[in-house]
């Protein structure tokens, strides 16, 4: 890795050298990223991918790892988040801004306590509103995207971009975003609505969630997308893996489509299960499960 002394005198920010990423992962799980950067703010943030696109260094993009399954043996290259920047939040009537590194439940409490609709099904959904719009992020018949005005992204060479909902593909657990892009800032317009009805929808998320999902232990959210007509919990089930325990990782008796660790699990427990859900699932149904979280690290997902 090419000596940071250069990187360091560039940015106000905070970089730390071979960093667990155990450290920033819901899932508590991950080996040393070569490099860990978050930027101060977007004069550090353009530095940071301009520093990296010029020396040709591997650059991956992380908010607050609530999606993430790090390899043990760790990450190459700069891994960048927005830590504790880009954390701001401005409501204008049924106007709303917000900065990526905002957590996505202040945005959705703040929209709720002012009226405004069309966030209230994500309430209790983790992470940033970076990795929110990434992977297309919903709840509840609910997604991200729906009430979308603009998004502001940087790319490699530190060129501010603004795209508008058309520009940008979105589906189901997923968006055209490219890897090289930085989400800055993203631009809502959401509608004012009786406080007694957003309460209902917010209450009836926070019912779904609690009684749905293991919450008391680590995880990184839903495993796999939901295939066409099914839920992957449902097929996880149906062949017989709630409880499947492989070290200290285990597929939930709560959800089966939540894989949780019990302290000391391994990524290679995760991934082993990962495979063993997928393979079984083939197998009886002839369905190909898609993972929705995010793999980093791992020399066999050719995302990296």
């Amino acid at each position: 890795m090419k000596d940071l002394t250069l990187l360091k005198s560039m940015i106000k920010g905070d970089i730390k050298e071979n960093e667990l990423m155990s450290k920033h992962t819901y899932y508590g799980i991950g080996g040393p990223a070569s490099i860990y950067v978050t930027p101060k703010d977007l004069t550090d943030l353009k530095q940071i991918l301009c520093y990296s696109n010029k020396y040709s260094i591997p650059t991956h993009f992380i908010g607050s790892g609530s999606n993430l399954l790090v390899s043990d043996d760790g990450i190459d290259g700069i891994v960048l988040s927005p830590g504790k920047a880009l954390r701001k939040i401005q409501f204008n009537d049924c106007n709303v801004f917000a900065e990526s590194g905002v957590m996505l439940g202040k945005l959705v409490r703040g929209s709720i306590k002012r009226n405004l609709s069309g966030l209230e099904s994500l309430i209790g959904v983790p992470g940033t509103l970076g990795g929110a719009l990434v992977m297309n992020a919903g709840a509840f018949g609910g997604e991200i995207s729906n009430y979308l005005k603009s998004v502001n992204i940087m790319n490699m060479e530190g060129d501010i971009i603004s795209y508008n909902p058309n520009d940008i593909e979105f589906s189901y657990r997923f968006s055209s975003f490219k890897n090289t892009e930085f989400i800055i800032s993203a631009n809502f317009i959401l509608k004012k609505e009786n406080a007694k009805i957003i309460q209902e929808k917010r209450d009836n998320a926070n019912k779904g969630r609690k009684t749905n999902q293991p919450l008391k232990y680590r995880s990184a959210g839903s495993v796999f997308k939901n295939p066409k007509n099914y839920a992957a919990g449902y097929l996880i089930d149906q062949v017989g893996l709630k409880g499947t325990k492989i070290g200290d990782a285990e597929i939930s008796n709560h959800h089966a489509n939540f894989f949780i660790n019990h302290g000391k699990a391994s990524s290679t427990d995760i991934l082993k299960l990962i495979e063993l859900a997928k393979t079984k699932v083939k197998e009886k149904f002839n369905i190909k499960l898609e993972l929705e979280i995010q793999m980093m690290g791992f020399k066999e997902y050719q995302k990296d």
